[in-house]
């Protein structure tokens, strides 16, 4: 069907990642008429799973939290066939490597978190009071928390630098992919609080199954692969192959960078960049679903993806993933497998490398002040919504595609007839209700 005869829609929607897909959803829902344009060949945008000779490589490692309220509310979790991680990870440090468990999941692993093993007895008081802190206070009140850097935050609740370096800064280096601990305390908290509340998991066909639920639930016809904008105009936009779409209301659902360009002016901020290695061994060389961190930095985490779920490699095979900051570059690969030797205390040098990913714009870098949310409108008719318009995170994504589509709601009056600059006429079919 050529452009000219397709029936246009109330809503364009450019880009089918979380936000996309979520704000077609609930203006689909609402009786708006909606399509959703995707450059690509699927949707997911960076949450995307390929398969290569049997394994299945997520775009960059991730890990899926269940304890997010739009998690929660908008996927069937149990269809997803979710396998979790330890609720713990190995540390190595440089007084050797330790082993940090939640003993409440894993009360067998309790004796490694005796004073003096992992953590001093006063650094596991003060983690377990910030812990209770940010798991039994409402959500409301650490959004209104003053903000201030999570080194800064880790500092006042009386944890030591030691522990900081050798511990925390390990981890949380690749959960905000930056090893300054700048970034905004308040998404720090909510962070915690969420680990604390749920499990970090993988699903059984890749984290590419998440996007790919929610998209199953969209109106036959909403979702166009395949077609990439090059430009948001008075109209509506214009696609790459030069043909226009009008529309009244578009909202861009792309990265920042992707958005910055079709909406000239908008402000984003810094991205996060990150290289994930993937590695293919004849056996595990650890057998537990457990995340391993590294406090010289020299890698950002590592995991044998195989102990969580089997799916992701053929039988008889072990998949490793290794995450570094930055890009790749010649030689750093070996330089990982060198260090993965150490990590894991075994012989890396058959194992067979089966992709890189370099991921630019991976996250948002939020330093603080960071606003936790903030409007999709960019102008008239014209909206923005993603991670980075929130928090770099799947609740971050799923909550401005929630925003997006509840503000073009309100703004579109019920009954009315919109008029397409071309001279097409839209009837805009809105009813009253809060979209969360």
């Amino acid at each position: 069907m050529t452009e000219q005869r397709r029936p246009l829609p109330d809503v364009l929607v450019v880009g089918a990642g979380l936000a996309g897909i979520v704000c077609a959803l609930d203006l689909s829902r609402a009786g708006l008429t909606v399509e959703l344009l995707e450059a690509s060949d699927r949707v997911g945008g960076r949450m995307r799973t390929d398969r290569q000779d049997g394994f299945l490589l997520d775009r960059g490692f991730q890990v899926f939290n269940t304890a997010y309220p739009q998690v929660k509310r908008r996927l069937a979790l149990r269809e997803l066939r979710l396998r979790p991680f330890t609720a713990g990870l190995l540390a190595q440090t440089p007084s050797g490597q330790v082993r940090i468990a939640d003993p409440t999941r894993h009360p067998g692993e309790a004796a490694g978190l005796l004073p003096g093993r992992a953590l001093s007895a006063r650094d596991l008081a003060a983690l377990v009071a910030l812990t209770a802190r940010d798991v039994l206070l409402p959500a409301g009140s650490l959004k209104r928390r003053p903000d201030r850097t999570t080194s800064s935050a880790l500092s006042h609740a009386g944890i030591s630098p030691r522990a900081v370096e050798d511990l925390l800064r390990p981890f949380l280096a690749g959960v905000f992919l930056e090893d300054d601990l700048v970034t905004s305390a308040r998404f720090f908290h909510l962070v915690w609080r969420s680990m604390a509340r749920g499990s970090l998991c993988l699903p059984a066909e890749g984290i590419g199954a998440v996007p790919a639920q929610l998209a199953a639930g969209l109106p036959d016809g909403t979702l166009r692969l395949g077609t990439p904008v090059a430009a948001v105009t008075d109209f509506g936009v214009l696609l790459e192959n030069g043909s226009e779409r009008p529309a009244p209301t578009v909202v861009v659902a792309t990265d920042g960078p992707t958005a910055a360009r079709l909406l000239p002016g908008l402000p984003v901020p810094d991205g996060r960049t990150v290289t994930t290695y993937y590695h293919a061994a004849d056996a595990s060389p650890l057998a537990e679903p457990t995340l391993v961190v590294d406090s010289s930095l020299a890698v950002l985490n590592t995991c044998v993806l195989t102990e969580v779920t089997p799916t992701y490699a053929p039988p008889g095979t072990a998949l490793v993933s290794t995450s570094v900051l930055g890009a790749d570059l010649p030689g750093r690969e070996s330089a990982v497998r060198g260090r993965l030797a150490e990590l894991y205390g075994t012989g890396t040098s058959g194992w067979k490398p089966v992709a890189t990913y370099t991921v630019e714009d991976a996250l948002p870098a939020m330093t603080p002040p960071w606003p936790l949310s903030r409007t999709t409108r960019f102008g008239a008719g014209r909206y923005v919504c993603g991670d980075h318009r929130a928090t770099g995170s799947v609740q971050g994504a799923m909550a401005s595609g929630t925003r997006a589509a509840r503000e073009v709601r309100a703004d579109l009056a019920p009954d009315t007839t919109l008029t397409v600059p071309s001279g097409h006429e839209v009837q805009a079919a809105t009813g009253p209700g809060r979209v969360e």
